[in-house]
């Protein structure tokens, strides 16, 4: 019977031990934070300075000048080129020479009236007429593929006549204006350009 009192009365105390440990302090037995408070306690300088240390961290190689940003480069996309359009067939290309609507009775008429305006006679008009009519036939878009030569009077080459104007390819009047220039220098009149052209073939 002793024994049964000593044991529950044991039984008793460490139960009471157990609950009252456990209602003043919740925390024991376990491994508490070393930065844990009581709600309302400050944090002693010896904990401020462990939390301080344990929060500070670094980053190897994270600094500021060892990361590079290489933008994207922009590919600037050209607009697509329009294709040339041909004229007629496949030989036509977009620089080809201007269409030139050749009228010979047209460029005999404005060669009558500068030949008159250089004092000429009628007769030099008829030598001037002879002899573009076999250099080009009167054509202002006359070429001769061997030698270049262009044009009314056949100038060689064809870009002589801009002298006498930048329409020296379609335009008749600077054709013969050009042309007039070169025989009055050269052969002194038409019929002089006409009778060496008879004689060696050529002006």
């Amino acid at each position: 019977m002793r024994g049964r009192v000593t044991l529950s009365l044991f039984g008793f105390l460490a139960a009471f031990a157990f609950v009252f440990v456990n209602v003043t302090d919740p925390s024991a037995g376990a491994t508490a934070s070393p930065f844990y408070q009581a709600p309302g306690a400050p944090l002693t300088a010896e904990q401020a300075q462990e939390l301080a240390a344990a929060s500070t961290y670094e980053i190897s190689g994270a600094g500021r000048d060892e990361f590079t940003v290489e933008e994207k480069p922009v590919v600037v996309v050209p607009p697509p080129v329009a294709a040339a359009t041909s004229g007629s067939g496949s030989g036509s290309t977009a620089s080809a020479a201007p269409r030139v609507v050749a009228d010979p009775g047209s460029a005999q008429a404005v060669a009558a009236e500068m030949v008159a305006a250089r004092g000429w006679s009628g007769e030099q008009f008829d030598c001037l007429a002879a002899l573009w009519n076999r250099e080009s036939g009167w054509r202002v878009n006359a070429e001769n593929t061997s030698s270049g030569a262009y044009g009314i009077p056949q100038a060689l080459p064809g870009s002589k006549m801009a002298s006498s104007g930048s329409d020296w390819a379609t335009n008749p009047a600077t054709q013969i204006d050009w042309g007039l220039g070169y025989i009055s220098g050269r052969y002194g009149s038409p019929c002089g350009a006409w009778s060496h052209s008879e004689s060696a073939g050529w002006y």
